[in-house]
């Protein structure tokens, strides 16, 4: 007689007491309870034959023992019982209970654990330290389950971007439609616990690449290094009620470092690893964190984009009575009063941030000021010490990079300088379960040595994370304050090493800190929250200290230095606007479910409050096609008039720049210091001068309004007068020579640094000018701005369309300013030949390769006004007179705009 095939839940029509019987002798079959649901081999949960005499007083057990005899011998691929298996093996008890003996490593998975729902997240732990590969970095997490599948087990991300909230039916479809993706396998390495129903699992399936940093290896390099198996390892593990945690060491390796190519390519090719000690070999620490979903998820909160709150959304195909099927949910920690009753009540759980070992103690103080600065928002809405800062312990032997603490981080690298501060929430409901804002060392180092004349070098990076991480905000915090220092220790008003500089670098990691965790609790950026300040406010002492430079920690706002000749207030933004008051209470004010729509409508009708308004990053620009059209919307910027600001840190920077060429070197100067100085200003120009100034010219102002809540205009046209003013400050100011004048003997002394190999060559100024002129060209004469300009006549009623500016007035314009030594007969300075070459050359890229998004009215406007411009060329030429460079400058252009003006045109 065979054995019977056991079937989870069908028996067809076998004997029931031989089935007995056969249970008794053999043991449970495999296939009972797995969490699978599909069949297994009896084989496969064979128990040892010296269970057979407990089955004698079973009826039928004579028949039984007869087909025991008979039976094949055992399957040697069957997993081995339990107990043999981690025999010697240490445990970690906790969701997933971790055994590990010598090197190998299990995970106890039970029964009931299958095809349920958990966090699964990756961390950096430790890294290569530059070019953006930095420890104590988020590296990615999904909602996944583990599957079995007969004798192997799957670990699954669930597609959580296709929901049915409600309608079960079209649930069944979207499982049908959208795919999960397996993230790892691995096959069940033991039998079932007898008591607990849990089998092991090798963990050894998390050595690999599961988070595909591969990849971003490769980016960086240009090489194909690939995780090595063998040379890998767990290097800690740790377990509780709610978590599972491993720590792999990841050896990646490329077999060999190309040679250099013989003629340099067009694009340059980067360097193999420079940290490394080896550049063929490195490692990269995984925290990989299991972490049990609560058992009722938190009660969803849909955003406004009236405010900026991160989201988790899905597009919710349940039903077909939506006319947008896309939901948001705010991220938000689930904040709940002890005493529900009471005003002002302890939470039940607070949102704990653990201060990593490493930061500096002489820092800790400033950090925790940051982090528990946002308790006043939450006293506001009822809660008493919603925020709690805890240090973890210099002795401490875990890793606050699981997925258990939120944690501020504080990392080191070669080339690094920013702050980042993603979480990871529960997709159901919005709920943040895990954040780790990591904060490199060096923004304050930076800030030290920018103070006593040393410079760091190289550009950090960071990898993205997704919209919540992408923040640089400590990386350009950190060169404001470079331009700060430098400018306020020329004019005597800080020195090195003193308890102003240690206040001044303290209050700007509060600052920075303050935005970190604004963002780990669920708040995005507001670029329009400095405009909410008035220049009057910025300039009185007494304001600053009790509101701060700007409407929120959220916008990347500057330093508040005043011109010479003006009141001098705080320097540094050190405390919660408005605006984050607002955006908490709408995320975390206790609601009954009932009044949640109305009152939740009522908070959020705030946004017309001058003091409330909002923009995001891609109002902003910079991202993609997003060049931004709200002249305020804008980062680094103080003040109600952005303008306004601009032209006052052009006059910073020439300040700077003077002060700098009347300093006198001294002894044991940084051979860069007065270098820096100049760098310094120009970044200034670069980034808040030329392309933000910009967006006045064809601008429009915008408003988050919700249809039918305020009849207010979406987007209105900026003012004809201020577009104008903001060309003319272009013209005038950024495209002038005289802006830009620095004397020669000072510039010969610009010193390299002969200690590296890598010293740098003499500072060239008409680079630095022209990196700065051009970004400012190239918004002027983009596609964007010709189409707005364009279009705007479109927004104004008829009657009042008089004096609008043109787009022929800004080509115009741009002609007369950059080519004004053609009607002059003046000699060609050397910056502005550069500048003439480099709008000339967009010319002919318009007249012959015109942009595919470049309105044809745009294209004839641009062909009129070069025509007009080839006339004044030809003039000029037959005037002559000039130096031979300008003679040949001008005969060199001429014959460029006529073969320009002559060619076919393609569109690209």
């Amino acid at each position: 007689m065979s054995l019977p095939v056991c079937y989870r839940g069908h028996t067809g029509l076998l004997n029931l007491s031989a089935i007995a019987a056969a249970a008794a002798l053999l043991g449970a079959c495999a296939s009972t309870g797995d969490g699978s649901g599909a069949a297994k081999p009896a084989a496969s949960a064979v128990a040892p034959a010296a269970s057979a005499p407990a089955a004698a007083t079973v009826p039928g057990a004579a028949a039984a023992a007869t087909a025991v005899a008979a039976r094949p011998p055992a399957d040697p691929s069957a997993p081995k019982p339990f107990a043999e298996v981690i025999k010697g093996a240490k445990v970690d008890d906790g969701l997933f209970p971790i055994w590990r003996k010598d090197e190998k490593v299990w995970l106890e998975i039970p029964r009931d654990a299958f095809n349920k729902p958990l966090l699964f997240s990756v961390n950096i732990a430790n890294s290569v330290g530059e070019r953006g590969l930095y420890a104590s970095q988020m590296a990615g997490g999904a909602t996944v389950e583990f599957r079995r599948i007969g004798n192997q087990i799957q670990l699954i991300a669930l597609n959580t971007k296709f929901r049915a909230v409600a309608d079960q039916g079209s649930k069944r479809a979207i499982d049908q439609a959208f795919s999960p993706s397996l993230l790892g396998a691995a096959v069940v390495a033991s039998a079932e616990h007898p008591e607990r129903k849990s089998v092991l699992v090798d963990a050894g399936f998390l050595l690999s690449d599961i988070p595909g940093y591969s990849t971003a290896l490769e980016a960086v390099y240009r090489l194909p290094f690939a995780p090595d198996r063998s040379n890998s390892y767990f290097e800690a593990a740790r377990a509780d009620a709610k978590l599972s945690t491993l720590t792999a060491r990841i050896h990646f390796a490329t077999p060999r470092i190309p040679a250099p190519p013989l003629v340099a390519p067009p694009v340059p090719v980067p360097t193999p690893p420079q940290a490394t000690p080896d550049p063929r070999s490195l490692f990269v620490s995984y925290v990989y964190s299991f972490l049990a979903l609560p058992d009722t998820a938190m009660a969803p909160r849909p955003t406004d984009p009236r405010l900026g709150h991160f989201a988790d959304s899905f597009t919710d195909l349940g039903g077909d009575n939506k006319a947008n099927p896309r939901v948001h949910y705010v991220k938000r920690w689930r904040l709940e009063k002890r005493d529900p009753e009471a005003a002002l009540s302890e939470p039940v759980t607070p949102i704990t941030y653990w201060m990593d070992k490493n930061i500096p103690p002489k820092y800790r103080p400033a950090v925790e000021a940051g982090i528990v600065e946002w308790n006043k928002a939450f006293e506001k809405i009822g809660f008493k010490n919603a925020v709690v800062a805890k240090q973890q312990p210099d002795d401490a032997d875990w890793d606050n990079m699981d997925a258990a603490h939120a944690s501020i981080r504080w990392f080191v690298g070669a080339d690094v300088g920013f702050a980042i501060g993603p979480s990871r929430s529960d997709p159901r409901s919005g709920e943040i379960l895990d954040a780790d804002i990591g904060m490199s060392d060096v923004f304050v180092r930076g800030g030290r040595e920018f103070i006593t004349e040393a410079a760091p070098r190289g550009a950090p990076t960071a990898l993205g994370q997704g919209e919540e991480a992408f923040c640089n905000y400590a990386h350009e915090a950190g060169a404001e304050m470079g331009f700060a220092l430098d400018l306020l220790e020329a004019r005597g008003e800080i020195e090195p090493d003193s308890p102003e500089a240690d206040a001044f670098i303290f209050a700007r990691i509060k600052d920075v800190v303050m935005h970190e965790v604004g963002h780990t609790l669920g708040l995005k950026h507001n670029f329009k929250a400095s405009t909410t300040i008035t220049r009057a406010q910025l300039q009185d002492k007494a304001f600053t200290e009790a509101h701060g430079l700007s409407g929120s920690v959220m916008d990347y706002n500057a330093f508040n230095i005043a011109v010479q000749g003006e009141p001098q207030a705080s320097y540094n933004n050190a405390t919660l606007g408005a605006y984050d008051y607002w955006a908490i209470e709408y995320a975390y004010k206790p609601i009954a479910a009932g009044e949640e729509k109305a009152e939740l409508a009522r908070i959020a009708a705030r946004s017309t409050e001058p003091a409330l308004a909002y923009a995001d990053d891609l109002d902003a620009g910079g991202f993609g096609p997003y060049d931004g059209m709200d002249p305020m919307a804008n980062r680094f910027d103080l003040g109600d008039d952005p303008l306004a600001y601009f032209k006052r840190r052009l006059k910073l920077s020439q300040e700077l720049w003077a002060r700098a060429q009347e300093r006198k070197p001294q002894a044991g100067d940084d051979p860069l210091r007065a270098r820096r100085s100049i760098v310094y200003g120009f970044n200034q120009l670069y980034r808040s001068g030329s392309d933000l100034v910009g967006k006045y010219i064809g601008g429009m102002y915008a408003v988050r309004d919700l249809p039918g809540t305020t009849g207010r205009a979406s987007f209105t046209p900026v003012e004809p007068a201020k577009q104008r003013e903001a060309l003319q400050f272009l013209a005038t100011g950024l495209f002038s020579v005289d802006s830009f004048k620095f004397k020669p003997e000072f510039l010969s002394s610009l010193g390299v640094d002969y200690n590296e190999n890598d010293r740098g060559v003499p500072l060239s100024i008409p680079a630095a000018v022209a990196r700065v002129q051009l970004v400012a060209l190239d918004r002027l004469l983009s596609p964007a701005t010709a189409s707005r300009l364009l279009d705007l006549p479109a927004y104004v009623p008829e009657n009042k369309r008089k004096g609008l500016i043109s787009l022929s007035e800004v080509y115009g314009t741009l002609n007369t300013a950059i080519w004004s030594e053609l009607k002059s007969g003046s000699e060609i300075d050397r910056l502005r030949r550069n500048l003439q070459r480099e709008h000339l050359r967009r010319l002919q890229n318009v007249l012959t390769k015109s942009p595919a998004n470049l309105p044809p009215d745009a294209l004839s406007l641009a062909r009129y006004h070069a025509t007009q411009l080839q006339g004044d060329l030809r003039a000029a030429v037959a005037k002559g007179g000039q130096s031979v460079e300008t003679r040949a400058h001008l005969a060199e252009s001429l014959g460029l705009l006529n073969e320009a003006l002559r060619a076919t045109m393609q569109r690209s």
